[in-house]
């Protein structure tokens, strides 16, 4: 959206090295990177522009492209904010008043269901529309003399003084000899980093004392570190540090910067030689680190029914990956892929690597859908959901709680798929209260028949008849390391049987009702973890699964039986080791609660 490419990159002295040895500091790449891409005449740039809206799906979307500032009728609309819902009693409006209210809110914005015929075709998308720097609120880091004292700069600010030439005191103009590099914002027994840091402002701060000892042979930079990250090869940067004789690297905890005379004192504590130390500094260097832009702008502008922006990733300070730990460079949107700080902070030679990957990703998914099949994690699956839409009443579970937008719906409420935009994880067909949803080779009808032939032992066929449990079991992480147990030789309770199933959100109540109807004693779902740690391949999967665990007391209620006959596990793939103790405990605690009464009917 800048009249110019390049971005930070463009406006740094020296990079970290790319290259072997990976000892030496080098000129920013950006410009033959820039001087290269000019020669690609297949390759568009443009700059002073942003995305309206991109509408669709992948292997058609449709991106209307605007001047920023400006407003025209393919802006996309927002949801209401949760406070325009409720009426001045704080009680929410019906549904037809709440449209109503909706539409008054996006006056002038074309609905997400029009297609600009003006619009721009594309396959996929690819996010890296970057970051900018932490900015502290008020007195945040009042204690490091950020805001009281001019000469205390964060790392950005440090690296526009150092491109302009030598490194002098902000104050008064004066040479910065004595430069003092904090990692930690030291508070208390908090040992973190400042916030949206990583192993990337460890390697500014090594970089940027590099600079203090190029510019005054008889300068010294201090580095007080809480963890020095230094990854891969960049190992040998760091190496290269330590036997600079002007550059003082210790683990400490600063707790106080001062003014003293014309300089300024700078205190630490928790030292790796176990005392407290007292350094002189010219200027004190903050590691603050990089936000990505979608923390304050949706960026991409999707033309979707559940917003213009990736949903609850507050929970991952911003980021938009979707997966980290299985799926690097995807979003909870399909056929947009992340890369660079966008994705989490990174060095510049990291986000090079990035592009690469992500780039990959898109024509993955590009061909995926010209083959008509599901991108990751279902790679190659041919089905789609089906709905019979005679029996929908409209009720937007499946619009809502699909965790990756595939849903749309009309002024009705009825939901009009997106099959390129699906990754079959069933979510939808779990939510449905009417069971209308479903997959030519995964549906309900087909899961049910299997609970129906789980065999449950009875008083015809046992004096004393043997309990049976139901495990609905995630097929992502959950099976696989029920798989590992039993390679491990673990035993498990033999009155369990599983079913697998494609997410704990496909899960539908009916599977749970029928078990228990028939005569199970008990059932539990096994899933991936949720929340901080989550895990899920489909994002909400097992966080859905919960929320309807916990509100299946009233249907138990009505059958006469106990909640604590259901329950819900996570585990992560390598937890095998765990899964004997988890199983037969549940089994156990059923065994305690007796006999399901329906048993033999």
């Amino acid at each position: 959206k800048e009249a110019h490419i390049g971005g930070y990159a463009a406006k740094v002295r020296k990079q970290l090295p790319i290259e072997d040895p990976y000892e030496e500091l080098i000129p920013p790449v950006i410009q033959a990177k820039i001087d290269e891409l000019e020669k690609y005449s297949d390759i568009t740039v443009r700059t002073n522009t942003v995305v309206a809206r991109i509408a669709g799906q992948p292997g058609e979307f449709t991106v209307t492209l605007k001047k920023p500032g400006e407003k025209i009728e393919f802006d996309v609309p927002f949801p209401l904010p949760e406070e325009m819902k409720l009426d001045e009693n704080g009680k929410d409006l019906d549904v037809e008043k709440q449209h109503e209210v909706y539409l008054e809110y996006n006056k002038g914005r074309a609905d997400i269901l029009t297609i600009d015929p003006s619009g721009e075709a594309f396959g996929a998308v690819i996010l890296a529309a970057g970051w900018r720097p932490y900015e502290p609120e008020g007195d945040e880091f009042a204690h490091l003399g950020l805001g009281s004292l001019p000469d205390v700069v964060t790392n950005c600010q440090f690296e526009e003084m150092a491109a302009n030439g030598k490194i002098m005191r902000p104050s008064d103009g004066r040479e910065a000899k004595s430069v003092v590099f904090v990692q930690s914002p030291g508070k208390g027994d908090d040992d973190s980093d400042f916030e949206y840091a990583g192993s990337v402002t460890s390697l500014v701060s090594l970089k940027q004392a590099k600079y203090v000892r190029e510019d005054y042979e008889d300068g010294k930079a201090y580095i007080f570190y809480q963890h020095m990250r230094t990854p891969g090869l960049a190992e040998n940067f760091y190496k290269s540090i330590q036997q600079d004789e002007g550059i003082f690297l210790t683990k400490g905890e600063v707790v106080s910067v001062s003014k003293n005379g014309e300089g300024m004192i700078v205190e630490a504590d928790n030292t790796l030689l176990g005392e407290k130390i007292s350094v002189k500094a010219d200027m004190v260097v903050l590691a603050t680190g990089m936000v990505p832009a979608t923390v304050d702008d949706p960026v991409v502008n999707l033309a979707y029914r559940q917003g213009p922006s990736f949903r609850d990733i507050g929970l991952f300070d911003g980021f938009c990956d979707s997966n980290f730990i299985c799926f690097p460079y995807e979003t909870q949107r399909t056929g947009i892929y992340a890369a660079g700080g966008i994705r989490r902070s990174m060095t510049m030679e990291e986000s090079i690597e990035d592009a690469t990957g992500a780039a990959l990703k898109a024509i993955q998914c590009i061909e995926s859908v010209d083959r008509g099949v599901s991108v990751h994690p279902r790679s190659g699956d041919m089905s789609f959901p089906d709905f019979f839409f005679q029996r929908c009443t409209q009720c937007k579970r499946c619009t809502d709680e699909c965790p990756f937008g595939a849903l749309d719906d009309d002024e009705k409420g009825t939901p009009k798929p997106n099959p390129a935009r699906c990754r079959r994880c069933g979510t939808c067909m779990g939510a449905c209260p009417e069971r209308i949803i479903g997959f030519a080779d995964y549906n309900i009808d087909s899961v049910g028949s299997m609970v129906k032939a789980v065999g449950v032992p009875s008083e015809d066929d046992y004096d004393e008849p043997p309990f049976r449990i139901l495990g609905l079991v995630c097929e992502n992480d959950a099976y696989p390391a029920l798989d590992m147990a039993g390679l491990n030789r673990l035993s498990f309770s033999a009155d369990v049987r599983f079913i697998p199933v494609r997410c704990l959100g496909s899960v539908n109540v009916i599977w749970i009702k029928d078990a228990l109807s028939q005569g199970m004693d008990g059932v539990f779902l096994l899933g991936c973890k949720h929340g901080d740690d989550y895990q899920c391949h489909f994002v909400k999967g097992s966080e859905l699964a919960d929320v309807r665990m916990k509100k299946i007391g009233e249907a138990l209620t009505s059958l006469a039986l106990e909640e604590e006959r259901v329950t819900q596990f996570e585990v992560a793939i390598d937890d095998c080791h765990k899964l004997p103790k988890m199983i037969n405990d549940f089994v156990e605690e059923v065994e305690g609660l007796g006999p399901n009464p329906f048993k033999g009917f």
